[in-house]
């Protein structure tokens, strides 16, 4: 018989990566891949009175573009109805600021970079 083992996909492992960045810059994690009809939002978390929605992006290179640049109009758009549903659902957190923000994270020299990018965009 063989035995399973549970591996984390490399998205998750990013989004785990970014989670402790956000985290030791004194964000709060409230959900991890939300997801309704919508799309998806990988990190939703609390910076004092504001509630960051946060998008992991990741790059073996930057060969072809940094991985900021793969948040189009699209995504965004699907991201931010996502987030109204979010606070809508939460109705405790319908009064409260929010944000987008994005980490990218790339392979550079055999070691992973994360970059962090506050309001990466806005409501369209």
């Amino acid at each position: 018989m063989f035995k399973l083992l549970s591996r984390k996909s490399p998205g998750a492992i990013f989004e785990s990566m970014a989670e402790k960045h956000l985290k030791k810059q004194g964000l709060r994690l409230l959900a991890r891949n939300y997801h309704n009809r919508f799309g998806e939002i990988d990190i939703i978390m609390q910076e004092k009175q504001t509630i960051v929605f946060v998008e992991v992006r990741q790059r073996t290179s930057l060969e072809f573009g940094h991985p900021f640049e793969t948040v189009d109009r699209r995504k965004q758009q699907k991201i931010i109805l996502t987030a109204y549903a979010y606070l809508k659902e939460h109705r405790l957190f319908e009064h409260l600021p929010c944000r987008f923000d994005v980490v990218g994270v790339t392979l550079r020299e055999g070691k992973h970079h994360l970059e962090w990018c506050q309001h990466a965009f806005e409501e369209l």
